[in-house]
């Protein structure tokens, strides 16, 4: 496993690049209920259908959350982009069963430490209307293991509209509190998850095709 290894530094700086790369490249950003939390730790999970999601997520910590996050991610990728792992990130390799253990306590080592995860239930990257949405048991073994820590779902949305450039619609949701889930098992905890998930974005779905943005506010303006 590869472990992260988070610089503020760095993460400065890459600020300065990411920042502009998303105002040019989408139309706009628009987001509902997107808003800070002051419960420390969390563990986000959002649906996974582009390789801007973990991007996102780390914008979004910098503008609104302000959190200690850290985010899981495949070897694979963290290997060929190793400066993640200053951004926080850390490894998982679903190819090898004792080395998604690892990852899972070393997730569950970070929450306890007061550090908020970032975990993409899903997986691997599939397209935005693939259903299901088919969760992996990580998110359930994460409840199981800290109890403590609630969930905080988000929905991540990518249209065309009526410009050029893409737009990202995103929607973050209530917080799940585990306590509430104590009484299912793992596979439940995980249906669960993935059910709501599932309405969540579809409901997000219906309100894009509607161009229906009330409630939403832009998130990717230059502060004035």
């Amino acid at each position: 496993m590869i472990d992260a290894k988070k610089s503020a530094l760095f993460e400065t700086g890459f600020n300065m690049y990411l920042t502009p790369l998303i105002r040019s490249s989408f139309s706009r950003m628009l987001g509902q209920g997107v808003e800070a939390i002051p419960k420390k730790p969390v563990l986000f999970i959002a649906n996974h259908s582009s390789w801007w999601d973990g991007l996102l997520f780390f914008y979004l910590n910098r503008t609104v959350w302000r959190h200690d996050i850290h985010m899981m991610m495949h070897e694979e990728g963290l290997q060929k982009h190793p400066y993640f792992r200053y951004l926080g990130a850390f490894s998982i390799n679903r190819k090898k069963p004792k080395e998604i253990l690892t990852s899972l306590q070393y997730a569950e080592g970070l929450l306890k430490q007061g550090k908020s995860v970032v975990l993409f239930p899903q997986g691997d990257e599939f397209h935005l209307e693939t259903r299901p949405l088919a969760f992996q048991t990580g998110a359930a073994y994460l409840m199981e293991h800290c109890p403590e820590v609630p969930v905080v779902p988000l929905s991540f949305y990518y249209s065309f509209g009526h410009q050029q450039k893409p737009e990202i619609w995103i929607r973050q949701h209530p917080m799940i509190s585990t306590g509430t889930l104590k009484h299912l098992s793992r596979k439940e905890k995980t249906a669960y998850l993935q059910e709501l998930s599932i309405e969540q974005l579809d409901s997000l779905r219906d309100t894009v095709i509607s161009e229906n943005s009330e409630g939403f506010r832009p998130l990717g303006k230059r502060r004035r």
